[in-house]
This record gives C-alpha cells, sequence and structure tokens, in this order.
C-alpha cells in the first residue's frame, strides 16, 4: 500500500492534480494511523519477550525509530491534507 502511495505522489508530480493529492492525503493518513497501531502492538510483544539487557535496549531503539519515523509521515499526510491550497 505504501508503494501505491508513492507512485501516486510521482504520478501527481507530472500531472498536478489536486484531487489526486487529496485522495493520496486522505489514503496515507488511514496507512500511516493503521501503521502505527500495528508497530505499537509489535512493541508491546516484543517488550514481554523475555532477552538480555543488551538485546532489549537495542529492540527499544529499534522501535522507538519506528514509531517516530511512522509520526512523522503521519504528520506529514495531516499538513497536506488540512494545508492550504493555492492555485
Amino acid at each position: 500500500m505504501r508503494l501505491g502511495l508513492i507512485i501516486a505522489g510521482v504520478v501527481n508530480l507530472f500531472i498536478k492534480s489536486s484531487m489526486l493529492m487529496f485522495v493520496t492525503s486522505i489514503i496515507g493518513v488511514v496507512i500511516f494511523t493503521g501503521v502505527t497501531a500495528y508497530d505499537t502492538q509489535v512493541i508491546k510483544s516484543i517488550y514481554f519477550a523475555d532477552d538480555i539487557e543488551e538485546v532489549s535496549q537495542k529492540k527499544a531503539i529499534f522501535g522507538a525509530l519506528q514509531l517516530y519515523l511512522d509520526f512523522v509521515n503521519l504528520f506529514l499526510y495531516i499538513l497536506r491534507l488540512v494545508g492550504s491550497r493555492q492555485s
């Protein structure tokens, strides 16, 4: 699905359709909301796994990075959705 968003974004670079940008923004918000919820559940299940402290710290850093990227992408799609439309 994320690949479809990338392809739609590249196509929109050439045709410059405001409707396509609006639709991809809505789809992007929905997708990244789901990805954020999924990653949160994965991190929660990893947290309960019994590992040594060094492995647990690396998993925590990786999980935090995943959530950070999810939130950044979600924020960017929300900005595109509610941002000003100039003709």
